[in-house]
């Protein structure tokens, strides 16, 4: 059928791998051909109404012919349609494309079939079905491998599928026993053409499967060979088509053959024995025109068969020149069997041999193409019409397509027409034509094809479907796309079934469309869809400085990544998320969000791109110039491995994920440990301690050589080749190895030449060997070539100075560098060997078996380390005589955990105890084992071991074998350290080997030569005069320097002096070697040995140290530091300024530098911006110690004059944060912090206070005080500089007593609660305005007012009242005391609130009918919230037991316990009307309405409401004041009777609160809380209340304590999550008895019908505590309750054998009384049945038994167990007992006569019972 993939998409994602799944994919196929006139609708057999694609076929008739079936010509020739396709059908099919299960098959007229993997052959589905089974991964040949585009085949139609809409999918097979299915043995004849597929290869040939019972088909080898276009081995499964050589034995053996000629043209010759029923299609034939139509032509073949051509396939070039009678060769299309119908083609492709079908027109993909301006040339009535477009190409309109699918058809009309519009549906390979439509509704659609849709665009769907992942939504007829999960709205939706329906219209954008492989996505995010910002299509749509939407697909830590359309997405880095720092982004962002970003750089080409949210909510859009994201040279860097290379890694620096390069020699300064890090790092790994070491514009190149990186940290690097100079050293590299010598590669990119004469000390005659690429080298400069820009350098070992302990720390790196791959290897592999093999050490000793026993050694086992190899070579076995499976000790020499290896020694002396070591006593050490740049050597006798580098300085070289270290040498060691840290516990040592003497002395010889001596007194020149040192030219040539503290005597250095510029250039100095520099790091080195000679002397020229006489000891910076002490001043010389840490440092001594932070450096804050302007380099200074350390080396300054922080003085600070609640937070000098108040931010007061200041803002803040190591600042300018001090309008509040009733004062609102407003008017005083003295307004509810005053907002008040003993200041807001606007807007149209006869009238109704709805808002007003707050009771002024509650801010003290009401209220002698209660406190509702007569008459009452009410005093009569006393005397009876009611359930909070007080023990009543508010679904209160039961219930009442927990575990359960849930289960098992709240937990699950979770819970529990018998059968009842009678008998067979003997018989019985109750009755009656059998005495059990079978046996059954039972030899007295029970049963379930007998046995019992004690 015409449908492309292409053009009738089939939706969803590419093709899945099961043929159920290609089904229902395919049942989208767009009816093409539906055609739905009344006339032509037909029921499908057992199917669905027939909206099938193609017309009925015009039935033909069968005539018998003497015996012969001949096919009657059709009357009319018709294309074939759908409806007439049958199953069995044979075709020639052409492929149209291939995926791994499934070939898409292009069949005659237009139809589209399909042919699944499990069609091919027999032979190739078992293949299949094996290798499913055996998962093994051997080569499979998939379709791809035997059909191509283009390819003609015979096929069978093997299935009709009707999907849901009607619509029909065809089947087909290639399998030979359906192709060939008319063919049997005895038809076979010589010259045959058949196809088949391969059924197995042999030796010489295959075994070709032609689908023929008792046939055997072989095609030799050779005659596969001929075909030159495919010498290729044919595979299982491979569809051939071959000739019939020769028949044998009677069609038993075949033989094929394989010519492409006669293959290509398969003639059909009458001898070959071709008749009706076994014509295959594909074979030529030679016909007869019978007749000519307008239609098509009818054909007379094989003597006496017709067959019909349609229009579509006549030769277009002869079609003129058909004449009947006339001969032409055909081309069998299809072969109907039932019908006999026989289709041919007379097209040259399928005729000529040596063309293909060209599977794509020549003119291209033109699918889904609108073509106007189309002529109609014919008219076929039965079929369609042929259209001819504008570049005169034929197409072809089926008859459906001529109308809408619902329109009669009238041909007539569309041929009348003359010009026509219309759509290209598909491509038809076999037909080599166009299908085309003319349907209005197909042309007018928006999207036919995927390609058609663009990501951004808008569009409207249909709901179709809502799975897991997503909502499926249909654009039009075959086009779907997906909204992902995330997608369907702006947030996350629980559950998106309530919000869309099937079949609901939706618009959505088009988040990306991937045409090839049918995928499109959508959003339904309402952000995206309505935004009006420009859209990122594409990398290039977004310029930086550009805004749009995008949405969260990543939160990481550092960053979030969004993206837009098309797969663009970018990272907005952690500085960019927010104004406010933020430091873990998953707690203010989600996946899905959708958010403005700003473009701050895009690189379109890398597909890069930087964000900002930050940016974007500035709001400035346009254009940034870009900015440059640049890494410094020598700066420490972090980077993310991109992707592995041969010969390094590409990383991402972060956080700016900028692109650079990581050569793999720059791992490590160990050569061989390169490979091993390169290995072991993955792509998305972070590596840290990087440097960039070069960058130019294209790269920038990263390194983690520990050596280079310390020479750019120290400095010791020329930044470019004008810094260089003949003698300096530097740190480098091998980068390029020549004949002539070798090219050393420099930090900054620069490259000296080292010639073969100055590469070593030793001759070199191949300059190809010495040095391997990558190696670190220290390299010295010895010429210069100014013009060229050339230096060439020297790697002599003796011309170069190592640094100090170099060999140590490399060694060190190194192993570190080891350390760091195994632990690498061994998390990720995640496999046990590994693991094990990490926590392994050198040294370490273990228990191994032997395995085998060679000449080159021995191979051991462990049980420990099962798959790791463990060697030992014949050097650490010597002497030992091992037999295989003998068990033996030995140590390990080294791991080696890539190639899972441990190499160990049992020599003795090494296995021996160890002995300790003395530091710095030397050894003889034997190397035991080499592995590339590291050796394994031992000590002595002292069974120590330890690891040293094979190379003992960087430059070593090895010419030949016999320099390098070999197993079994002997080498001289010093002992460093007897444990280091770093090497795992093993002694560092220094080594060398032992040498002959004479090398020795030429070796001294050559280094005596130079360099200077401590304490020698020198001449020399000035060869440069530096701010912070002087170069001195000595007369032997070298070079010295003089430090800046060494020029000038300490005494007479003057503040601000240079003391450098004292010395001119050339002069003539006089200077003493005070100690020297390090050649690399020119770092100075106090000298550790009297004959040690410094290359780079340090000296000093100070008078007082050039005598001689003068006893001259060097001070290392140890002995320097500790000379210093805190508040000390000293003088010091600037070195530099650190931009990056706002540092000063600044150095005192050549050994010691000091730092001076920014705060300790400036005392104006406008010198922040260039501090580095107030200090010139090489200036004195006097600075303060304020901190000194040795360890770590550390000296803190101060030049500001003060170095510490005191009360009542003024100081910088820097704004480090801005808190509404707190105020400002502020980083001071000498590691202070402190924090400044809103109302200490000025002495006027203003609104919005902190908005004025931003981060890092530098302020002058005067320091209040201390508490609990915070400073409490203060901004205010009266404090900062109280003489030019202006007057204060709003003064510090101190305290209390300060305050004036009736005062105005303003304050910042501190919160707004149910008590009121409270407003600070202090760091230390919060006043509180109840909401009665709020406003004028009648507000019902805090929020009202919370709203309208945020924190911070500055309010006027008045002073009502002060409680100086406590503190606390009551104020009023209202406008008539404070003269400003009501705080509540007019706009609000709140009611006013009443006072005086209004509120008196208004309260009177009230009385009478309260509802509960006030009732609950009084209640929840008076209820006491958590925060903050203390209760207080205050005595009002007269002498009244009054209650007044108020609250006191505490400022950092949270008091957390829950506010207990106060004592209980002692009514005073004058009854109830001397009760006064204050506003916003009440025990419950009742008490709220009672207004005692008192409060009427006491005008200085503090409630609110009632001084409101007496400002209007009016007289009442005195019936009135009875009236309203017996009123409240009566409410206030029935409240008390109400309150002494045991049974009534408190109906609120406080109700609840107040028995608690009374009993807090009562875990009952702690539920009824929790209970009460679950009813309100008040989650997270019901779980603090529980919280605080658990608090409060003494730790004595674990019952009561255990049913707090147990509803918690019920609340979590139902209302919280698996994790919670978990958590407090692992916090119950704390606190109580563990096996109850296990049971309990069960029991929980078991109610919730959790049943895997409860199972998994017995499982661990029957484990834990297997002796407790109640475990046991608690899980039996849960496994019986779930009907899993044999798992119960199983578990009886473990408990019996995990519980002590004794217990057995209670198990079994309790076991079978579980049967009985919930499983099985008659199983438990056998188990009690042998139990008792065992155990007669056991009357207990017979008592169970018998109750158990009254409630479940048989009359019959019962009464057998009653005769059983008085028959037991027990003693008499139990015997009655049973009697008793007997004669109970019977008379209740029996009859007279059963009642009698029963007492007649009781008499012969009795009577037996006496002769036996007569006898």
């Amino acid at each position: 059928m015409a449908s492309v993939e292409e053009d009738f998409p089939r939706g969803g994602t590419t093709k899945k791998s099961t043929e159920s799944k290609i089904v229902s994919q395919r049942t989208e196929v767009d009816n093409l051909f539906q055609s739905n006139e009344q006339a032509e609708t037909k029921k499908r057999k057992g199917a669905a109404k027939d909206d099938s694609k193609k017309l009925k076929k015009q039935k033909t008739g069968k005539e018998k012919k003497d015996g012969l079936t001949l096919n009657a010509a059709a009357k009319c020739v018709e294309i074939l349609h759908t409806k007439n396709v049958k199953e069995g059908m044979l075709m020639l099919g052409c492929v149209k494309e291939v995926t791994d299960f499934e070939v898409t098959v292009s069949l005659p007229c237009g139809l589209q079939g399909f042919l699944s993997i499990k069609n091919i052959c027999d032979s190739y589905t078992k293949l299949l079905s094996e290798q499913l089974d055996s998962a093994d991964t051997e080569d499979i040949c998939s379709l791809p491998h035997f059909f191509y585009p283009g390819m003609v085949f015979r096929c069978v139609v093997a299935k009709l599928d009707v999907a849901k809409g009607g619509s029909v999918s065809i089947q087909l097979s290639v399998n030979p026993k359906l192709v060939n299915k008319a063919l049997t043995s005895s038809s076979l004849k010589a010259g045959m053409v058949l196809s088949g597929c391969v059924e197995s290869v042999e030796d010489h040939g295959y075994i070709i499967d032609i689908g023929i019972n008792g046939t055997k088909a072989f095609l030799p080898k050779k005659a596969v060979k001929d075909k030159q276009n495919n010498p290729a081995e044919l595979k299982v499964g491979q569809y051939v088509t071959s000739q019939v050589e020769e028949v044998k034995n009677d069609g038993r053996v075949v033989r094929l053959s394989f010519s492409p000629a006669t293959v290509a043209q398969p003639c059909a010759e009458s001898q070959q024995g071709w008749n009706l029923t076994n014509l295959l299609p594909g074979l030529l034939v030679k016909a007869t025109i019978k007749k000519v139509t307008k239609h098509g032509l009818l054909l007379d073949f094989l003597s006496s068969f017709s067959g019909q051509v349609d229009f579509l396939h006549m030769d277009p070039e002869q079609a003129s020149s058909y004449t009947e009678g006339g001969e032409v060769q055909a081309c069998v299309l299809y072969v109907e069997p039932s019908t006999r119908l026989v289709g041919l083609s007379l097209r040259s492709y399928l005729i000529q041999p040596g063309t293909g079908v060209d599977p794509t027109p020549a003119a291209g993909d033109r699918i889904g193409e609108v073509v106007k301006g189309c002529k109609m040339i014919s008219m076929h009535h039965m079929s369609g019409a042929m259209l001819e477009l504008p570049d005169k190409t034929v197409a072809f309109v089926h008859r459906n397509h001529l109308k809408e699918s619902n329109e009669p058809a009238n041909d007539n009309r569309v041929l009348a027409m003359t010009e026509h519009t219309c759509r290209i549906l598909d491509f038809s390979a076999i037909d080599q034509i166009h299908f085309v439509s003319l349907r209005k509704s197909i042309i007018d659609r928006p999207f036919y094809r995927y390609h058609d849709l663009q990501a951004g665009q808008l569009v409207e769907g249909t709901v179709s479907v809502l799975l897991n992942h997503g909502m499926v939504v249909h654009l039009s007829g075959h086009i779907k796309g997906l909204v992902p999960r995330t997608h369907l709205s702006d947030i996350v939706l629980k559950n998106p079934e309530k919000k869309y329906m099937e079949g609901m219209k939706v618009k959505c954008r088009v988040l990306s469309v991937d045409a090839e492989n049918k995928k499109l996505y959508l959003t339904r995010k309402k952000a995206l869809v309505e935004s009006s910002l420009p859209l990122f299509l594409s990398y290039a749509d977004a310029r930086p400085g550009r805004v749009s939407h995008g949405y969260i697909v990543c939160v990481k830590d550092f960053g979030c990544i969004v993206r837009f359309y098309n797969s663009v997405k970018g990272l907005v880095p952690l500085s960019e998320l927010s104004s406010e720092p933020i430091i873990s982004p998953e707690e203010f962002f989600y996946v899905g969000q959708v958010l403005k970003a700003k473009v701050l750089q895009c690189d379109a080409e890398k597909e890069k791109m930087v964000l900002s949210f930050k940016a974007a909510g500035a709001g400035d859009t346009e254009e940034t110039p870009k900015p440059q994201f640049d890494c410094e040279v020598g700066k420490r860097l972090e980077a993310k491995v991109l992707k592995k290379s041969v010969n390094g890694l590409e990383v991402a620096i972060l956080p700016d994920e900028i692109r650079a390069a990581l050569p793999t020699m720059h791992l490590s300064d160990h050569i061989s440990n390169c490979p091993l890090l390169w290995e072991s790092l993955q792509e998305g790994d972070t590596i840290s301690n990087l440097v960039c070491f070069s960058k130019s514009k294209q790269s920038i190149t990263l390194t983690k050589k520990p050596t280079v990186r310390w020479s750019l940290e120290e400095g010791v690097v020329a930044k470019d080749f004008s810094e260089i100079t003949v003698g300096m050293q530097l740190i480098g590299w091998i980068k390029n190895i020549m004949p002539y010598g070798v090219f050393v590669e420099f930090p900054y990119g620069l490259v000296g030449l080292s010639p073969k004469s100055a590469m070593s000390d030793k001759f070199i005659s191949d300059a190809t060997t010495a040095f391997q690429l990558g190696q670190t080298v220290i390299a010295k400069v010895t010429n210069l070539d100014e013009e060229k820009k050339r230096f060439l350098v020297t790697l002599k070992l003796s011309e170069v100075i190592t640094p100090e302990g170099n060999a140590q720390t490399r060694l060190i790196n190194g192993l570190q560098e080891r350390r760091a791959v195994t632990e690498m290897l061994a998390v990720k592999d995640n496999s046990d060997l590994r693991q094990q093999l990490a926590a392994l050490s050198v040294g370490q000793k273990l228990k191994l078996t032997v395995d085998t026993v060679k000449d080159s050694g021995a191979i051991f086992k462990s049980d420990d380390l099962v798959g790791a190899t463990i060697l030992a070579t014949k050097h650490h076995v010597m002497g030992v005589s091992l037999t295989s499976g003998q068990k033996v000790t030995a140590v390990i020499l080294l791991v080696d955990i890539l190639s899972t290896c441990v190499h160990v020694s049992i020599l003795s002396k090494l296995v021996g105890k160890k002995k300790s070591l003395t530091e710095e006593s030397k050894y003889t050490a034997v190397v035991q084992h080499i592995d590339k740049d590291f050796a394994t050597i031992s000590l002595d006798d002292t069974a120590q071991l330890t690891v040293i580098q094979t190379s003992s300085h960087l430059n070593e070289i090895f010419l030949s074998e016999s320099d390098k270290l070999k197993a079994g040498m002997c080498l001289a060691v010093e002992v460093i350290e007897s444990s280091c840290q770093e090497l795992q516990g093993l002694p560092l040592v220094s080594w060398q080997r032992t040498a002959p003497k004479r090398q020795r002395t030429i070796s001294e010889n050559q280094t005596s030569s130079k360099g200077h001596c401590f304490g020698e007194i020198l001449q020399g020149k000035v060869r440069t005069v530096k701010p912070t040192c002087i170069q001195v030219t000595l007369e032997d040539g070298s070079t010295g320097s003089v430090h800046v503290s060494e020029v000038v005597e300490a005494a007479e250095v003057r503040q601000r002096s240079f003391p450098t510029s004292s010395v001119k250039v050339g002069s003539v100095v006089t200077a003493r070697v005070i100690g020297g520099r390090e050649a690399t790091s020119h770092r100075f080195l106090p000298f550790s040995h009297p004959k040690f000679k410094y290359n780079i002397p340090e000296l000093t020229l100070i008078p007082s140290k050039l005598d001689q006489s003068v006893d001259f000891k060097e001070v290392t910076a140890k002995e320097k530091l500790s000379s210093y002490k805190v508040g000390e001043e000293i003088t010091c010389f600037v070195s530099k300024f650190n931009p990056e840490r706002k540092c000063l440092e600044v150095t005192t001594d050549p050994c010691v530098t000091g730092t001076v932070e920014l705060l300790a450096m400036i005392t104006d804050p406008k010198d922040a911006c260039h501090p580095e302007k107030l200090y010139k380099l090489g200036q004195a200074v006097h600075a303060k110690v304020v901190e000194v350390s040795s360890k770590p080396h550390r000296l803190a300054l101060s030049v500001t004059g003060a170095h510490k922080l005191e009360k009542g003085s003024v100081t910088l600070g820097m704004v480090t944060n801005i808190q509404p609640q707190v105020g400002l937070l502020v980083k001071l000098p000498f590691g202070g912090m402190g924090s400044v108040a809103v109302t200490d931010l000025a002495d006027a007061y203003r609104p919005n206070p902190l908005e004025v200041y931003s981060k890092d803002q530098l302020l002058r803040c005067y320091l209040l005080g201390n508490e609990n190591g915070k400073w409490q600042l203060s901004l205010r300018s009266s404090r900062l500089n109280p003489e030019q001090a202006k007057p204060v309008k709003d003064p510090e509040v101190l305290s209390v007593k300060k305050l004036k009733t009736g005062q105005i004062i303003r304050g910042y609102v501190k919160s707004v609660g149910e008590q009121g407003v409270f407003i600070k008017l202090s760091t230390s005083i919060t006043g509180r305005a109840q909401l009665q003295q709020s406003t004028k307004y009648f507000v019902n509810n805090y929020k009202v007012l919370s709203e309208h005053l945020p924190p911070n907002t500055l309010l006027t008040t008045k002073i009502l009242s002060i409680d100086k003993k406590e503190g606390l200041v009551n104020l009023s807001l209202l406008p008539m005391d404070t003269g400003k606007p009501d705080v509540l807007p007019e706009s609000l149209g709140l009611p006013l609130r009443l006072i005086g006869e209004e509120k008196k009238k208004h309260d009177t109704t009230k009385k009478k009918k309260r509802t509960l709805s006030e009732s609950e808002q009084t209640q929840a007003e008076s209820q006491v919230p958590k925060q903050k707050k203390k209760k207080k009771k205050t005595k009002t002024e007269d002498s009244d037991s009054g209650v007044e509650v108020y609250f006191r801010e505490e400022e950092d003290k949270e008091d957390e316990e829950e506010p207990k009401p106060d004592p209980q209220v002692t009514p005073s002698s004058a009854g109830p009307s001397r009760l006064q209660v204050a506003a916003g406190f009440s025990w419950d509702i009742g008490l709220n309405s009672l207004k005692p007569v008192s409060a009427m008459k006491d005008a200085d009452s503090s409630d609110g409401e009632d001084q409101e009410g007496s400002s209007k005093p009016q007289k009442k009569s005195r019936h009135e004041l009875e009236q309203e006393k017996k009123a409240a005397e009566k409410a206030l009876v029935q409240r008390e009777t109400e309150l002494m009611d045991p049974n009534l359930r408190p109906q609120d909070a406080a109700a609840f609160e107040r028995l608690l007080l009374a009993s807090p023990n009562s875990s009952l009543l702690w539920l009824q809380y929790m209970a009460h508010h679950l009813q309100a679904t008040q989650i997270e209160q019901a779980r603090a209340v529980a919280e605080r039961a658990l608090k409060t219930i003494s730790f004595r009442e674990e019952q009561e304590k255990l049913n707090v927990w147990v509803a918690l575990l019920n609340l979590e359960n139902m209302y919280g999550t698996e994790e919670s849930l978990k958590k407090v289960f692992e916090r119950a098992l704390q606190f109580c008895e563990p096996m109850p709240v296990y049971q309990q937990l069960a029991d929980v699950y078991a109610k919730s019908d959790k049943t895997k979770e409860a199972e998994g819970l017995y499982k661990t529990m029957v484990k834990r505590f297997r002796q407790n018998k109640a475990v046991w059968l608690s899980y039996g009842t849960f496994l019986l309750q779930q009907g899993e009678s044999d798992s119960a008998s199983a578990l009886l067979q473990r408990a019996l054998k995990s519980l002590p003997s004794k217990e057995s018989v209670d198990v079994i019985a309790k076991f079978a009384q579980l049967e009985f109750r919930y499983g099985d009755a008659e199983k438990g009656r056998t188990m009690f049945d042998k139990v008792l059998t065992s155990y007669p005495k056991r009357t207990d059990l017979w008592s169970v038994f018998i109750d158990l079978m009254v409630k479940h046996g048989s009359q019959k059954d019962v009464r057998a167990l009653f005769d059983r039972v008085i028959h037991l030899s027990v003693s008499a007295k139990k015997i009655k007992f049973f009697f008793k029970r007997y004669l109970e049963y019977e008379k209740k379930h029996g009859t007279p006569q059963s009642i009698q007998a029963v007492k007649e046995k009781a008499m012969e019992f009795v009577e037996a019972k006496g002769t036996e004690a007569a006898n």
